[in-house]
């Protein structure tokens, strides 16, 4: 059905068209008629005739040669009569001014108009080419990931042979290194994959999600594996509308980015409230914080910093936190705490009133 209403319109514009082109067509015979029965009243008519080309032209942007062609035809047989009757004395001469004043300022009003459709283009050109883009990267992830995967899923599993072997200690040390390296390929090929469908926005399945819930649950699960200060704070019943995994998994990689730049027993704080709309959940730490120059950046794709706490990183989890987020209509900032450490806020809209 779609398409079938689809066809029917682009079918119907011509028609539409020509229906413009043949009511301005026969108001400017019209107009000149008028012109000829009424001596001495020629203003009036020649006024509208031009006034119903300018409507016209502003559905139907004429090619130059037709309009121009069309406008000194008006012009001169209009104009004649009108110069004819004002030396028979029927017209006064100051009307004549109006024979060239007003195909001067349709050529105006033509020139503005052309001038738009050409920036509107111009913009429809950019546009596409933007959206190429953004395809072919979203192929290029997809591609991407499903062609790392064979590959490391094969060296993993030779690597586990490997390491079942009795080796010395320097092999086995290299070893580990190897099996971090495949460790890290897995987790690039998973999150392209990720961003890519993201990019797609086909991969929210939204229902409601009590953030507080999913905060309480995300700390519990690090602070088993990771011996930090951990703090929770005002973890209230904050109702949101969102696909519960994409959203663990954008809190997640904040948890795991401030988990990487902190020592044992280093605070990690995690804040979720309600204000303004919004749930809010802010994660900071008491690291070395981010350098200013650096903030602008952290959420890049492929960019990241050494953690001196943890493993060399994708360069994509803070991205795909980000986009996560901005599928779900919300925002993440990154910033420098008050007391030293970074800060990271995910800010989401709430669904509906929390309990107080």
């Amino acid at each position: 059905m779609p398409d079938r209403r689809r066809i029917a319109v682009f079918r119907s514009r011509p028609r539409v068209g020509m229906a413009i082109d043949i009511g301005a067509a026969l108001l400017i015979v019209a107009m000149m008629g008028l012109m000829f029965a009424l001596p001495g009243h020629e203003a009036g008519p020649y006024h509208i005739m031009f006034l119903a080309l300018a409507l016209a032209y502003g559905y139907r942007i004429w090619p130059v040669v037709p309009t121009v062609a069309v406008t000194v035809l008006i012009t001169t047989l209009s104009g004649w009569l009108m110069i004819t009757h004002a030396s028979e004395g029927v017209l006064a001469p100051p009307e004549l001014a109006e024979i060239p004043l007003m195909p001067l300022v349709l050529f105006v009003m033509v020139w503005h108009a052309r001038r738009r459709v050409a920036a509107v283009k111009q913009v429809e050109r950019m546009a596409a080419r933007q959206l190429e883009a953004v395809d072919r990267e979203r192929e290029f992830f997809t591609d991407a990931s499903h062609a790392i995967r064979t590959p490391v899923t094969i060296a993993r599993g030779h690597l586990e042979l490997v390491a079942a072997a009795d080796l010395d200690d320097e092999v086995r040390s290299d070893l580990e290194v190897a099996q971090r390296q495949i460790t890290r390929m897995t987790a690039l090929s998973n999150r392209l994959l990720a961003l890519a469908r993201l990019d797609s926005g086909d991969a929210l399945q939204k229902q409601s999600v009590d953030l507080g819930e999913l905060v309480r649950q995300l700390v519990a699960n690090w602070s088993a594996a990771f011996d930090r200060d951990w703090r929770v704070e005002g973890v209230a019943n904050c109702v949101i509308m969102a696909d519960p995994e994409w959203i663990t998994m954008a809190l997640d990689a904040l948890v795991e980015n401030a988990v990487h730049f902190t020592a044992e027993g280093a605070r990690i704080s995690v804040r979720c409230r309600r204000s303004g709309g919004k749930c809010r959940v802010v994660i900071s730490d008491s690291g070395p914080g981010i350098p200013a120059e650096e903030l602008p950046h952290v959420f890049d794709r492929f960019w990241h910093r050494m953690p001196p706490f943890g493993p060399m990183g994708t360069g994509l989890g803070l991205s795909m936190a980000r986009a996560a987020v901005a599928a779900h209509g919300g925002t993440m900032s990154a910033r420098n705490g008050a007391g030293g450490g970074a800060e990271f806020e995910l800010a989401l809209p709430a669904n509906g009133r929390s309990p107080i």
